[in-house]
């Protein structure tokens, strides 16, 4: 029997692959040992205990982008979460790490305790915890090609699906403009009309709120209807026939399927889930960060199957003038989703079990 540590926190771009890759562990290796390292005030928090997993809890290193006192204690806090990692770690065959904060102290909790790490990075320019991860292991899978780097030699694994895109995708393959209109249905709306579906994220995106709200009156009396994951953080509209806000969407995969347009964020787990299941997206990339939001979305540019807009430039008028436009090149692009995801979980597997077997 194995003991196998994953870790993976703050967004769902980190939480919701391992917890894929952990399911499809557990189907063939029932009798192994898993646990996940997080932080009591992560997103993990909620969402790796709900998946019916054990959480080990370390300290969040807070690292400030300006001179600040919580800068100052990073080196002290970084070091308490290495050693609670080194703690949890004992006793364990393998680490597998998703990036993110918990993924830094993690990495080198490992590398000092020898425990043999393996690497997912989901996005298509590697994060700053999973490039010191590199540094540690060999063993490393990403979602997208890198050309450069350490991770440009790694296993393209695709990226790890949650279980209700991954059913849903198999479920639609046999007749998808049926299985688009069900869902359209199946959330209260008219499956003759358009529907968008926006959100921001795991969080919301109080920029992309805005624009829909002052949006919004005459987006509908247009004849489109609406479904807005507007975070559980932010204020809510009033619903109505013709749209519906939610702090939180729990049947993403109905909200894809359903879709004609898409409006989100562009992360990577989303950029999957939309090329899984989705028609049509207008992403807009987060801009903060390292840039990998608009790389994520690239490979879907390409197949004119999503376009980018640069928050800047997104407001209620660019929306309302090219609405038309969008929803014609949704009609254009193919009914089906892609494949291209569903074999992640169990390629991460297949190299978890390389390197549990010896492999280096």
């Amino acid at each position: 029997m194995s003991r196998i540590l994953f870790a993976g926190g703050g967004t769902a771009g980190h939480i919701e692959p391992a917890i894929a890759v952990a399911r499809q562990w557990r189907v063939s290796h029932p009798q192994d040992q898993l646990d996940f390292l997080g932080t009591a005030a992560g997103l993990e928090s909620k969402l790796i205990p709900e998946a019916g997993f054990n959480l080990l809890f370390i300290t969040k290193v807070r690292i400030a982008r300006s001179l600040s006192p919580t800068l100052l204690l990073a080196p002290f806090t970084l070091v308490q979460s290495v050693l609670q990692s080194m703690s949890h770690l004992r006793g364990a065959n393998l680490l597998v790490g998703f990036g993110g904060y918990v993924s830094a102290p993690a990495y080198l909790a490992a590398f000092l305790l020898r425990v043999p790490i393996v690497i997912h990075e989901a996005n298509a320019k590697p994060g700053i915890a999973n490039r010191l991860g590199a540094l540690f292991s060999k063993n490393r899978a990403v979602a997208y090609p890198v050309l450069s780097g350490s991770f440009s030699d790694a296993l393209i694994a695709g990226l790890p699906l949650k279980e209700n895109i991954a059913g849903a995708y198999s479920r639609s393959t046999a007749d998808w403009a049926s299985a688009r209109a069900k869902a359209k249905t199946g959330l209260g709306f008219d499956a003759k009309r358009p529907l968008l579906f926006i959100f921001g994220g795991s969080q919301g995106s109080a920029a992309i709120n805005s624009v829909i709200a002052q949006a919004r009156a005459e987006l509908t009396s247009a004849g489109v209807q609406i479904l807005h994951g507007a975070g559980s953080s932010h204020e809510l509209g009033q619903s109505d026939a013709n749209y519906q806000v939610r702090a939180y969407i729990s049947d993403m995969a109905s909200a894809y399927l359903a879709a004609d347009l898409i409006i989100s964020r562009s992360g990577a787990v989303t950029c999957a889930e939309v090329n899984t299941l989705g028609k049509f997206a207008l992403f807009i990339p987060l801009p903060v960060g390292n840039g990998e939001q608009k790389l994520n979305a690239a490979e879907l540019v390409e197949s004119q199957r999503a376009e980018i807009k640069e928050q800047s430039g997104f407001d209620s008028d660019w929306l309302i003038k090219n609405l038309d436009r969008l929803l014609a090149k949704s009609s254009q692009a193919p009914l089906g989703g892609s494949d291209k995801d569903m074999q992640a979980a169990a390629k991460i597997a297949s190299l978890m079990e390389f390197v549990l077997s010896g492999g280096k």
